[in-house]
């Protein structure tokens, strides 16, 4: 797919994938959210992935919708509506839920570094990705009550697990915007660091991950946290836990990361999401 309002490249296992409107503060259109669902989907397949790390070209990551055709801009009846948020895919989705599910599904870890301010679908997009570090110059906006919106891209769900309800709704609530050290302060964010060391910390954690843990784990482990963290017991994770441990325990990553521990080596894990994912995935549709 030749991409129009992102770019993505691939170097040592690292995909970074840039949101590239920077005449327009990158604002978001139906274009570059199908975009970004098919390069999450290519991910997801691609064992030369580890990770996907995910920033904005100029000096903002998301100025939002695009809103230059004014008031109709969400209106989707309309041709300038539908620009922004139709559907613009070629044949069906794949899943039905555009670039929301096409992240929350990777197999793989996903970094977003907010290079610059976050507002409205700008900051949602990011909800289903797994780890949020920040530009100090950087604001953050859930502005759609202002608009007239409700919060979207699944954000009503993702949201309150990651910050808290009491956090999500004085955010939504009152659509305002606020600062990096808030979002920091909040959970939105894990790390705040200068806007120059934003780049190289980004890639430093996402270099840390793609050299040190096993595909096929890591991929196991996302979906544990994303799915079974609001689990009603305890015995429902475990369920899932103790076989996956035993089921990786009898396997070839298991004795190659137990052997470069003991020869104080780098690892060299065999197993590829595409191939080896175990027997009982996914388990939610047990």
């Amino acid at each position: 797919m030749n991409y129009q309002h992102i770019t993505s490249s691939l170097q040592d296992g690292v995909l970074e994938i840039v949101l590239n409107r920077p005449d327009k503060l990158n604002a978001y259109t139906a274009i570059m959210g199908d975009e970004l669902a098919d390069a999450f989907r290519r991910a997801d397949t691609d064992d030369a992935v580890r990770v996907v790390l995910v920033t904005g070209a100029g000096r903002v990551f998301c100025a939002g919708a695009d809103i230059s055709a004014g008031a109709d801009a969400f209106d989707t009846t309309s041709a300038a509506g539908s620009a922004s948020f139709g559907d613009v895919s070629e044949g069906p989705r794949q899943g039905g839920g555009g670039f929301v599910e096409a992240i929350y599904a990777c197999r793989k870890p996903s970094i977003a570094a907010f290079n610059g301010s976050a507002v409205g679908v700008g900051l949602t997009l990011t909800l289903p990705m797994d780890i949020r570090i920040a530009a100090d110059s950087a604001r953050f906006g859930f502005v759609f009550a202002r608009r007239g919106l409700v919060p979207e891209a699944g954000s009503a769900w993702f949201l309150p697990r990651l910050v808290g309800l009491p956090q999500a709704l004085r955010w939504c609530l009152d659509g305002g915007l606020f600062p990096a050290s808030e979002a920091l302060s909040g959970g939105l964010v894990s790390e705040v660091v200068a806007a120059e060391d934003l780049m190289p910390r980004a890639r430093a954690i996402a270099r840390s991950i793609a050299d040190n843990t096993a595909p096929v784990a890591l991929a196991l482990t996302r979906q544990m946290l994303w799915r079974l963290s609001q689990a009603p017991s305890p015995a429902e994770v475990l369920k899932i836990d103790g076989r996956m441990a035993m089921t990786l325990g009898a396997g070839g990553d298991v004795k190659e990361g137990v052997a470069a521990f003991l020869e104080k080596r780098p690892p060299n894990f065999p197993g590829k999401v595409s191939a080896d994912m175990p027997r009982g995935y996914p388990w939610w549709g047990d």
